[in-house]
């Protein structure tokens, strides 16, 4: 018996047509030549009238959405930063305490906002996915399309302001335009695909020498236009006549050299790299060290001739489910649920959630982003017609022999935030 992968295959859940539908609000080709000509490798200038949703992005995040979120939601750091002059506002300048009962002492405190935003400061909401519903089910949705984990923030600017100078990304950006007006000069990167331990401030003036270069794109984005960053490209963007607000989705792409991080981890295992260093020998003399290196290469290049994909892909997925978490559940009425739970409750999986079922002997290993679940090889049929598209019947459960065993597995999976009523 072999493992079994959820209907999208390789550890990721079905790309269903909401997923689809989220992607092509924030790129005006098909999706197959997106991947090809634009993906990790050119950006991508959307115009609002090539784009599905004509209404633009304000079903995400309205600028009275920002407000309700900067003045009534009890926002605390890191979900707000604020810069001015290229240069990040210290935290203490906006934050203190909530008064009775709430005296945290990193509360974002709205007047103080205020202070700085009119002066010419740029407001950046981060984390939003986390924090606004609207965008964790876009969120979630993009983030299915592309088979990567994403993160989503917004950026508030005073008309005529610029928040940062000249910089690149170390991750691709999706770029939506909300509210208003903003010039953006892009050029080509210093870099190409940075990692995430590369980032601009060290290159600060090859990327300040190139942002004086011709650019290869400057354009003024317009409320529901969208623009594609890949990782590695100078940008820069100032708001125009009037205060601007554009979300931003930053792609959190796993990339060969997480490979080489895993490869590295598991060369643990082989005793030639594990061996000391001959006894005296002087690290610093490059002709002491040329033996050695020779050898340890070789015994590198051996032992990665016979890495196991398997035990590879075991630890990128330690990295890579974790950090797109699956749909929100609603705590009460999922134990509301748990008690009504009979034979003619219809259950689905929950949205977006990552799985792989493992046999293990008698049992079977339910694998999820955050921890793993055993249970008994006969429960296989059930879990996997549960966690297939479209809700199902408890009391139609298969391999199972009674009502009583399918109700106490689907109560097990709902009490795990597997499963969600249907």
């Amino acid at each position: 018996m072999t493992d079994i992968d959820p209907p999208g295959g390789d550890g990721r859940p079905a790309v269903p047509s909401e997923a689809s539908a989220a992607l092509a609000r924030c790129v005006s080709v098909e999706p197959a030549k997106f991947a090809a000509a634009h993906w990790g490798r050119t950006p991508l200038l959307s115009r609002a009238d090539e784009l599905p949703n004509r209404a633009g992005f304000t079903d995400l995040l309205s600028p009275a959405d920002a407000d309700e979120l900067l003045s009534r939601r009890g926002l605390r750091t890191p979900f707000l930063r604020i810069a001015k002059d290229g240069q990040l506002v210290p935290a203490a300048r906006f934050t203190g305490g909530g008064g009775a009962g709430a005296e945290i002492a990193d509360q974002v405190l709205d007047e103080r906002v205020l202070e700085l935003y009119a002066g010419g400061a740029t407001l950046v909401l981060q984390g939003l996915h986390r924090t606004w519903p609207a965008l964790t089910d876009f969120t979630r949705e993009l983030g299915t399309a592309v088979g990567q984990p994403l993160q989503v923030n917004a950026y508030l600017t005073p008309a005529g302001s610029q928040g940062f100078a000249t910089h690149y990304d170390t991750h691709d950006v999706f770029v939506l335009q909300v509210d208003g007006r903003k010039h953006w000069r892009i050029h080509p990167p210093v870099l190409p695909d940075p990692l995430e331990k590369q980032p601009w401030g060290g290159r600060a003036d090859e990327v300040a020498a190139t942002a004086d270069g011709p650019a290869t794109l400057d354009v003024v984005l317009a409320p529901g236009d969208a623009l594609y960053l890949p990782r590695g490209w100078l940008h820069s963007a100032q708001a125009q006549e009037s205060s601007s607000l554009h979300l931003t989705v930053g792609v959190r792409a796993l990339t060969r050299y997480a490979l080489v991080e895993e490869l590295l981890a598991l060369a643990a295992e082989d005793p030639r790299l594990r061996a000391t260093l001959p006894f005296g020998t002087d690290v610093a003399d490059p002709d002491a060290i040329e033996p050695e290196l020779t050898e340890t290469v070789e015994a590198l290049r051996d032992w990665l001739l016979r890495a196991d994909p398997a035990a590879v892909a075991a630890r990128l997925r330690q990295r890579a489910w974790p950090a797109a978490r699956p749909a929100p559940i609603r705590p009460l009425a999922q134990a509301a649920a748990l008690a009504a739970l009979d034979a003619d409750t219809r259950l689905v999986p929950r949205p977006g959630l990552r799985w792989r079922l493992t046999p293990r002997g008698d049992q079977v290993a339910l694998v999820l982003f955050d921890r793993t679940i055993t249970l008994p090889a006969s429960c296989a049929p059930a879990v996997h017609a549960l966690l297939g598209a479209g809700s199902v019947r408890v009391g139609d459960l298969p391999g199972l022999d009674d009502d009583a065993d399918r109700i106490t597995l689907a109560r097990r999976l709902l009490r795990e935030a597997v499963l969600v009523p249907a």
